[in-house]
């Protein structure tokens, strides 16, 4: 099979670049489903070959690769379940946690804060593999670089964008100095030409305007500008009623709070099977209690039925417990706010999002003052109780049925 048959243009010349430039960090950057994450894993297993045999010749018995990911289970499901479907090449976890090829020791390493360095302080790698890159505490980052002081050492970085002030972007891959030896490539959609015309089209057509279009489609590092749901139109997704005609699966969405300014808001959501959305009830309000919540909760029980979810703030766990021994099925919802967003917004991008006329309490005020700050790349934490009461509930609502990649054995 020829190389062209197994690798996109852009793969085949980061490829290149690996085997024949001079450089000490490699990132590769860019959209989702653009083909870095099986060209990365084609690189670390050369690494690995690379380390085994550079250790051979150092007579080194114990060579080490780091291995950093944000989490255990992002390393897990990003790196080694990849290679390990992509590859057919099985890697287990020894009591430690490391895993081993080719007499190679790769040691885990996890990015999400600074107690991640534990595991490799003090020790001596030959190379390192980053996943997640912008998602690395920059302590730990660099942490990681210094690790790595064999000679010949190598950093190979795998990233989504971010801000563009992020310390990824402006100290290391505008970072032109010859003698920092950094090359970097950055992925767009187009650059994945093994995906069919028709995925990548509907890809672009349901991802949202702006700043998640420019990241997720173009690989560009670009500020949040303006009104978060800047894809909600008030006069198409504002309707008198439900149609009458749905089979409506019901849940709801709790974000906490007391004082003027952090109300609590729940949110009533109706899924029908046509993949619409629709907002039928909001309470929102200040000054009252958690007994008056719980009554607010088991009325609308007992409209929507005594089985569906209500998705909470989980910063307030002593509510989440009070909630379920009075029989509510009350869940810790993840709070990821830019993946919830993204999931919201994706729902009106492509027409599917809908608000009852009678629902709203501070829903559409609270809409159009959502902005984005333009610094740290989320939300302006005001106004923002309904939005967070909706991010929790359509977001973990559907995210287990939010799988939009297409597998295939390339990527």
């Amino acid at each position: 099979m020829a190389l062209p048959d197994l690798l996109t243009a852009k793969q085949q010349e980061v490829l290149q670049s690996y085997l024949h430039d001079d450089w000490r960090i490699l990132i590769l950057s860019g959209a989702v489903r653009a083909g870095k994450t099986f060209i990365s894993d084609w690189i670390f297993l050369l690494e690995i070959r690379r380390v085994a045999k550079l250790a051979k010749m150092r007579h080194d018995p114990h060579p080490i690769i780091i291995l950093a990911g944000y989490s255990s289970n992002s390393i897990y499901t990003n790196v080694i379940a990849s290679i390990e479907n992509e590859f057919g090449i099985e890697l287990k976890a020894d009591r430690h946690g490391h895993y081993h090829f080719m007499n190679v020791d790769i040691v885990p390493v996890y990015t999400g804060n600074k107690r991640g360095v534990g595991a490799i302080r003090g020790a001596t790698a030959y190379s390192a593999y980053i996943d997640e890159g912008s998602l690395a505490d920059q302590s730990v980052f660099q942490e990681i670089l210094q690790r790595c002081s064999v000679k010949n050492s190598r950093i190979v970085v795998t990233t989504n964008p971010d801000s563009p002030v992020h310390y990824l972007k402006t100290d290391y891959i505008d970072n032109k100095k010859p003698e920092a030896r950094i090359r970097a490539f950055n992925f767009t959609i187009d650059d994945n030409t093994f995906l069919s015309p028709e995925y990548v089209k509907s890809l672009k057509a349901q991802t949202p305007s702006g700043m998640f279009t420019d990241r997720s489609i173009y690989g560009r590092w670009v500020s949040a500008e303006g009104l978060v749901y800047s894809d909600f139109d008030k006069d198409q997704m504002m309707i008198d009623e439900l149609p009458t005609n749905g089979d409506y699966t019901y849940y709801c969405g709790v974000d906490f709070g007391f004082a003027e300014g952090h109300a609590t808001s729940i949110t009533v959501w109706a899924d029908d099977q046509q993949g619409n959305t629709y907002l039928t009830e909001e309470h929102t309000a200040t000054h009252r209690y958690i007994d008056y919540w719980i009554q607010v909760m088991k009325d609308i029980q007992q409209r929507h039925g005594y089985n569906l979810t209500f998705w909470c703030d989980p910063a307030r766990p002593e509510y989440v417990s009070e909630l379920q021994m009075n029989g509510i099925q009350a869940r810790n919802a993840n709070k990821n706010i830019l993946t919830g967003i993204e999931s919201v917004s994706e729902l009106m991008t492509t027409g599917h999002f809908f608000v009852l006329k009678n629902a709203p309490v501070k829903f559409i005020d609270e809409i159009y003052e959502y902005v984005w700050d333009s610094d740290k790349g989320v939300p302006i934490k005001k106004m923002d109780n309904c939005m967070d009461s909706m991010r929790y509930a359509v977001y973990n609502q559907h995210r287990d049925n939010q799988a939009r990649t297409i597998r295939s054995r390339y990527f």
